[in-house]
């Protein structure tokens, strides 16, 4: 099967090495891609945003799945066009994706099918929103409403706070994603994703992940895209699972297919655990960053035929995804500066010692100056290891850490922090 892969981040690295382990691969394209996506596919250059573009690349070399990584191009309808030219696509269409395209048509679809999630209003003025703040207590969650690379998000914890959040999105702070903003209550407990495979009609859990979102150590300062993450996340137990499936994941399906909008892919739930229950956050509409590189550690399956049974809606034929036991812990080197503006260009070495301590590499935003890797982005690297429990694959990742030379990087020495104080 010839596959097209979409996307340059430590994801789309994750995706690319477990797909280059099927038995059902025959050539592996990937666009952009990066040095470590290279050592598993052939990187061919289709412009960012080029419907017609990735259309004719796929009718010339007889693709036979596209796999969108991340959420811009399926906001954007990419796989509407590749899937009106007959090719299946693992990722959900425009109307779907807005899912995570669009915070408050989530909150509304929540409210149609009944979902549990936080009281909320929607906004697209700063002089609607600013008296709207009354009607919740504190602290409160200011969202952008459209995509802000996971940072579109602000807890405020005083009213000062929340003013200036406010003001901030509508004045550009997330540029158009905050044109409208979704204030909702502040949630009590500790937040956890669960992914399903989806394809319009049937749905199959594929496992959980804790993520840490904060910059420092101890999930203080700045939001980020994330800096590291664990697989499984414990306290997803199997009764608090089927509890997300039948009050979230499955009436969210069932109403987007009612709607006429069926949903394909990977549902990525953000989920807060509260005394009352799980609560869906937000939803996200393909694999999470950094916790596909843990899932797909854990992935015991061929993740090409999971991927090409999704886009083909045959999902009803297999069985749950089977993922190991054991854990797999992934930590970010992030390039200084970041989350604000990175330090970009530091040299990097020692990727090959690190994983001869049994850790996989994932290169999150890296690429090529004269044959030397070099930083490329805010996120770097993706250190991750399995082990037999959280604590190994802990010790796994930092240990493979302490191989690598980045001189311009940092990362978190804390990931999994609180499930082992638990353990």
């Amino acid at each position: 099967m010839n596959v097209l892969l979409l996307g340059s981040g430590g994801r789309e690295h994750a995706l690319a090495w477990k797909l280059a382990q099927s038995p059902n691969l025959t050539k592996l394209f990937a666009s952009p891609g990066n040095p470590g996506i290279a050592e598993h596919a052939e990187i061919v250059e289709i412009k960012d945003g080029d419907h017609r573009g990735t259309i004719d690349f796929c009718l010339k070399n007889s693709i036979e799945l596209v796999v969108i990584g991340p959420e811009a191009p399926l906001v954007d309808g990419l796989a509407d066009n590749l899937r009106t030219m007959g090719f299946p696509v693992f990722g959900p269409d425009k109307e779907a994706a807005q899912l995570e395209g669009s915070k408050g048509f989530t909150k509304d679809l929540c409210a149609e099918a009944g979902i549990p999630t936080a009281r909320y209003a929607r906004f697209t003025s700063a002089e609607a929103a600013l008296p709207g703040l009354k009607e919740f207590g504190l602290p409160v969650v200011i969202k952008a409403d459209g995509l802000a690379a996971g940072k579109g998000v602000i807890i405020a914890e005083t009213a000062e706070a929340a003013t200036e959040a406010v003001e901030g999105m509508f004045d550009g702070d997330f540029g158009k994603a905050g044109a409208e903003i979704v204030i909702e209550e502040f949630l009590e407990g500790e937040e956890a994703s669960f992914f399903a495979l989806v394809d319009g009609e049937t749905v199959l859990p594929f496992g959980s992940a804790q993520d840490h979102k904060r910059v420092g150590e101890g999930d203080t300062g700045l939001n980020t895209g994330g800096m590291g993450a664990y697989s499984p996340a414990p306290i997803l137990d199997d009764a608090t699972t089927k509890r997300v499936m039948a009050e979230i994941v499955q009436p969210t399906v069932e109403t987007l297919a009612r709607r006429g909008t069926p949903y394909n892919g990977v549902l990525f739930a953000g989920l807060m655990l509260t005394e009352s229950g799980p609560q869906l956050i937000e939803y996200n509409v393909r694999f999470g960053d950094p916790e596909c590189q843990v899932l797909m550690m854990r992935l015991e399956d061929d993740l090409l035929a999971l991927m090409a049974a999704t886009a083909e809606g045959r999902l009803a034929e297999l069985g749950a995804p089977k993922l190991a036991s054991q854990s797999a812990m992934t930590v970010v080197m992030a390039a200084k500066g970041y989350p604000g503006t990175p330090e970009t260009g530091g040299k990097i070495g020692g990727i090959d010692k690190a994983e001869a301590q049994g850790a996989k590499i994932f290169h999150a935003g890296t690429s090529e100056d004269d044959g030397q890797l070099v930083a490329s982005g805010g996120r770097v690297l993706n250190v991750t290891a399995l082990g037999d429990t959280l604590q190994a694959a802990r010790d796994g990742a930092y240990a493979a850490i302490e191989k690598i030379d980045f001189a311009d990087g940092f990362f978190r020495g804390d990931i999994g922090w609180r499930e082992l104080e638990r353990s």
